[in-house]
């Protein structure tokens, strides 16, 4: 009588395999911060000129500190990356897990188009610190405001579909805590919200409510989302 062999799965087959998602949260979240920290550093405290304010002080901010403009843009350019690497390894491993829902897919558009933005408002920073774009106030106006609206409602609002993409499916499959999909979904809502301050600019407030507490929930789910099938199915 033949014995037939039975062949256990490789344990190495039920893990997914791919950048530690925490990791690049905190290395976005690091060089976001960094960023802000060194324009604060090498501008002496000056505050940034806001696109709704004086034309004039948004001129003489850019000609007076160029260096820290420049600085800055590379560090928000460079953030960009690990963002981009966040999104494309967190679906993969939601797909690896099991999840086919068409949130998965939301959150892939959401993320990289976030990722896109927050490039190209680093590179019209980068623009706006070379010389002579300053001096012309017509060029310098657009080049803030396309930098302005990229990096701050544009990038805010699809970072928004990446939290709620990932929040709703993740839950679903109660991969996550209930206060964690909270936390997301109403980081989200603030995120799509901050668009409305395209008509009313009082309503700009949304923007830093639908970026930064997303860092803390980039970080935690970055760790905590299994990476298991194993520990998935419990």
């Amino acid at each position: 009588m033949n014995k037939e062999t039975i062949k256990l799965p490789d344990q190495r087959n039920l893990i997914h395999k791919g950048p530690s998602l925490g990791i690049l949260a905190v290395v976005y979240v690091l060089l976001f911060a960094a960023g802000i920290i060194s324009t604060l550093l090498l501008t002496h405290g000056a505050p940034f000129p806001m696109p709704y304010g004086s034309v004039e002080l948004s001129r003489n901010y850019y000609l007076q500190f160029p260096d820290a403009l420049r600085f800055a843009s590379l560090l928000e350019f460079g953030s960009c990356i690990p963002l981009g690497i966040f999104t494309a390894g967190i679906t993969s491993r939601l797909k690896f897990l099991g999840i086919n829902a068409s949130g998965v897919n939301i959150a892939l558009f959401g993320g990289f188009a976030a990722s896109l933005f927050l490039g190209i408002s680093g590179l019209s920073s980068w623009i706006l610190s070379q010389p002579g774009i300053a001096n012309e106030a017509g060029t310098m106006r657009s080049i803030q405001l396309f930098g302005f609206i990229t990096g701050g409602v544009a990038h805010v609002a699809l970072f928004g579909l990446l939290l709620a993409g990932v929040s709703v499916t993740a839950w679903f499959r109660k991969l996550i805590p209930g206060w964690l999909f909270g936390i997301g979904m109403l980081t989200a809502a603030c995120a799509e919200l901050s668009t409305l301050s395209m008509i009313n600019p009082a309503l700009s407030f949304f923007i830093p409510l639908g970026r930064f507490p997303g860092f803390i929930w980039m970080i935690i789910i970055g760790f905590k989302l299994p990476v298991s099938l194993n520990f998935a199915k419990q």
